[in-house]
């Protein structure tokens, strides 16, 4: 049984030494270990690996000793800019203010800058909102006061309390409960420990998760604002793309009386999204509900579990029922996607669908020396597709749908319209190959697949449907 502790230690040395022993007596094995005192003064992660009653001696173990974080502390930091006169003593009157309220100082930065004036930074603990209220109304009658927001800059202020803090925002922005939070906080410490380890700078991968989760944020109710598009394939057949600024497209093919929808989108837009399907489908509650799943990602299956029937390749189906038990999918067996995956899950509210509902009509190609191997075929309405799984690439089980009558390729995330991306997409699309180092498995793999499907399509005029961004056009000569 495994487990991670989350551990307030004093800032001393000896300290991980008297938390080490306490694992050692107990036979109980340290798996991972992340301190970063740059980053967070006190806290260590540990995660540990024995039986449930030795790991239940070790929680009572680390209790008595008072390693174990605390949440009902509720201390944090407010970083403060004051805007003084560049002249002797002009900073006295604010720390006779700092004083009078209490206040204690984690950080103090300034220098002059060419200007009659300093831009004088401190960082001040604070247990009591309506305290700090009362301050800034005082000092803003000594001089300009600026209350500086983490996400705006490049350094962490707060190295003592730093990770409850960040989490707290992350949590704050997405609404989410109070337990998932521990879960968050240990996925944001994995994903800094990693990427730092890449080389990447801790401050980079907390500013990179927070532009996230920021993004995910700001779309939601009212500003949810997906472009929407219709395309006609035959008078009896058309194609509406719904493109969230944050995770995959939406497509929902109608072909004789028949609906279908191509990937999900996230989780966390359930909502917002279904405004939109009952307006395209007023009688969506009475239909069968089908969704054909290009790849087990998790910003194409968030709303997987309203639909009846999922269909897709054997290898996505083993995926989604490894989630939906508990086990790790694809992604996270991946060291370098696992912690930028988790934190999605989490962020996003996703939750994995009941294998019950999945069906794989296509043959399991477990060998594959191809790129693109056909796995079978898909007959929907109008519409006669020729199946093909890549080779894994992007992420195992992928595949492209290509009918050749109507010249159409549904082609996920293997192949998408990069220049048909909305601004808000584009940036978006920023933040994912930062947190996992790549969104292929395979670039060089991907790179391969994405030639394979042009290879694949005949003379003519052809639309392709990606998983982002608008549809391509693309024609091939004789």
């Amino acid at each position: 049984m495994k487990k991670t502790y989350v551990t307030s230690m004093p800032n001393h040395i000896g300290a991980f030494l008297k938390a080490s022993k306490c694992f050692s007596a107990l036979g109980i094995n340290i798996t991972r270990v992340s301190y970063n005192k740059a980053v967070d003064s006190h806290t260590l992660f540990i995660d540990a690996e024995g039986t449930e009653e030795q790991l239940k001696k070790a929680d009572a173990e680390l209790e008595k000793i008072g390693y174990l974080q605390n949440d009902k502390e509720k201390n944090s930091i407010v970083l403060l800019e004051f805007k003084l006169k560049d002249e002797p003593g002009s900073v006295t009157a604010i720390l006779m203010l700092i004083n009078d309220f209490n206040f204690n100082i984690s950080y103090i930065s300034s220098q002059e800058n060419g200007t009659d004036y300093q831009l004088f930074k401190m960082g001040l603990y604070v247990d009591e909102p309506d305290k700090i209220a009362r301050f800034l109304d005082e000092a803003k009658k000594l001089c300009k006061v600026r209350v500086i927001d983490y996400n705006s800059t490049e350094k962490v202020y707060d190295n003592s309390i730093f990770y409850h803090n960040y989490v707290a925002g992350l949590a704050g922005m997405m609404g989410l409960s109070e337990e998932v939070k521990q879960e968050l906080l240990v996925h944001v410490n994995l994903a800094m420990q990693t990427l730092d380890e890449q080389g990447l700078s801790p401050y980079r991968t907390f500013d990179s998760i927070s532009k996230f989760a920021e993004l995910l944020s700001v779309s939601k109710g009212e500003a949810f604002l997906p472009r929407i598009t219709q395309h006609q394939i035959t008078d009896n057949t058309d194609i509406t793309i719904i493109e969230p600024p944050c995770g995959s497209n939406v497509i929902i093919i109608k072909s004789l009386g028949e609906v279908l929808f191509v990937d999900t989108g996230y989780a966390c837009y359930q909502e917002e999204m279904m405004q939109l399907i009952y307006k395209i489908l007023p009688n969506f509650d009475n239909m069968k509900k089908r969704v054909l799943l290009t790849h087990a990602d998790v910003d194409h299956c968030g709303l997987l579990p309203l639909f009846d029937e999922v269909i897709t390749s054997h290898k996505s189906a083993a995926c989604l029922s490894n989630e939906y038990e508990g086990v790790s999918g694809y992604r996270e067996q991946n060291p370098l996607h696992k912690p930028y995956i988790n934190i999605c899950k989490i962020l996003t509210s996703y939750a994995p669908v009941d294998p019950s509902k999945i069906t794989v009509p296509w043959e399991n190609k477990e060998e594959m020396s191809e790129p693109l191997t056909q796995i079978g075929f898909f007959d929907f309405g109008e519409l006669h597709f020729e199946v093909y799984e890549g080779k894994g690439g992007h992420l195992p089980g992928e595949i492209v749908l290509i009918d050749y009558k109507h010249h159409i390729a549904l082609t996920g995330d293997v192949y998408i319209n990069l220049r048909g991306l909305t601004p808000e997409q584009a940036e978006y699309n920023q933040y994912a190959p930062i947190l996992m180092t790549s969104v292929d498995t395979d670039p060089t793999l991907c790179a391969e697949e994405r030639k394979a499907i042009l290879q694949r399509l005949g003379v003519g005029n052809w639309q392709i449907f990606g998983a982002h961004g608008y549809k391509k056009e693309y024609s091939v000569n004789i």
